[in-house]
């Protein structure tokens, strides 16, 4: 959930302060714009509005900003927007193409920075779906006055984050720059939700695997541990551009913010050292799975051999006795069969007592 450091700011209703004067509604929007909405003084004016009258009245007022939110844009739905705010063409290729790591990349007078957002898939959802930890991407181009999101997948809806901003109008007043802090301060508060969720279930694993008398498969161990370096590869290279953020990288990040930035650099930090622990701590549950699995085998393997032992004993006698010499000892002897299924079954007898002895069945 979106929070802000204690500064002392004070909620404040939208209606508080003076309020632009609505702008005609459109039909024309795309059906990948979100939401599209104009801010001054860190109040939402009312309306709705196109990327284009949105840029008109900001760009008039020379104060506010615009904040669009797009959700799986392709190239024709995206050129509207890249040509009204001046979005570089490598960026906008990467936003609309997805599959890229989290960076943070200048391009003239725009920031592109590239998150990504997962959600942990709880058992019931897994029977036809596999995985554990599902993931997909955010990137947000960050102007002067506007800021623009393209979300790929379900992950980490921005509706919440945005309302929550808008209760804070002293922060959204700081500019487009809050808005990422409030975006990325979501996405890595996801990160804690999904890696305490894991850490459950490797808690669950690791009780399964030492204790007695349990089967676990090693498919498992595997799986988790695949998500994992899924969850890893989301949540390391993040470190480098929020530290780049709160340094001072652009002038687009106010003195303000940088802090909030620092803030959430620390909530990035406990995330990265969370899946360090769990890709470990997984290592060395397939180790001692492997071993288990080991153990187990060689635990059969002695009782099967006890049991040809035992078996083989009777076997070994009747193909004695069964050759048929003319002249064989107690062949002619009236208690000779009776006495060779005695010996048969003592010897057997024997044979399970010393093997049960030695744990061997």
């Amino acid at each position: 959930m979106f929070s802000i450091p204690a500064l002392g700011l004070r909620k404040r209703s939208t209606r508080d302060g003076q309020r632009s004067r609505p702008v005609a509604t459109t039909s024309n929007r795309s059906t990948s714009v979100v939401d599209c909405a104009v801010y001054v003084d860190g109040i939402r004016l009312p309306g709705e509005w196109t990327h284009e009258q949105a840029m008109t009245e900001v760009r008039e007022r020379r104060g506010g900003f615009v904040w669009i939110g797009l959700h799986e844009p392709d190239q024709q739905q995206i050129n509207g927007v890249a040509e009204t705010f001046g979005l570089h063409e490598l960026a906008v290729e990467d936003a609309v193409h997805a599959h890229q790591r989290p960076k943070l990349e200048r391009y003239d007078e725009t920031l592109f920075m590239v998150l990504k957002t997962v959600r942990y898939v709880p058992d019931r959802a897994r029977a036809t779906n596999s995985e554990i930890v599902e993931s997909g991407e955010l990137m947000i181009f960050l102007g002067r006055d506007f800021v623009i999101t393209v979300r790929h997948g379900r992950q980490a809806e921005l509706t919440r984050v945005r309302h929550e901003l808008e209760q804070y109008p002293e922060h959204l007043a700081l500019g487009p720059a809050a808005v990422v802090h409030g975006i990325a301060d979501h996405v890595v508060d996801s990160y804690l939700e999904v890696t305490e969720s894991v850490q459950d279930d490797i808690d669950t694993i690791e009780t399964e695997v030492f204790a007695p008398r349990t089967s676990i498969e090693a498919e498992q161990i595997y799986l988790m541990k695949r998500e994992v370096m899924q969850l890893r590869r989301a949540v390391m290279p993040l470190s480098q551009p929020l530290q780049r953020l709160a340094g001072g990288y652009t002038a687009h990040v106010p003195d303000q913010v940088r802090s909030y930035f620092r803030n959430v650099e620390d909530h990035l930090a406990t995330v990265s050292e969370r899946v360090a622990s769990f890709d470990e701590l997984l290592t060395t549950l397939v180790d001692a799975t492997l071993a288990k699995i080991t153990l187990q085998q060689n635990t059969d393997m002695r009782k099967i051999s006890a049991w040809v032992a035992i078996i083989s004993t009777p076997t070994m006698i009747a193909g004695i006795y069964g050759m048929n010499f003319d002249k064989m000892p107690e062949t002619q002897w009236a208690f000779g069969y009776p006495v060779t299924l005695l010996v048969m079954m003592l010897a057997c007898v024997m044979l399970f007592k010393i093997f049960r002895r030695n744990n061997w069945l």
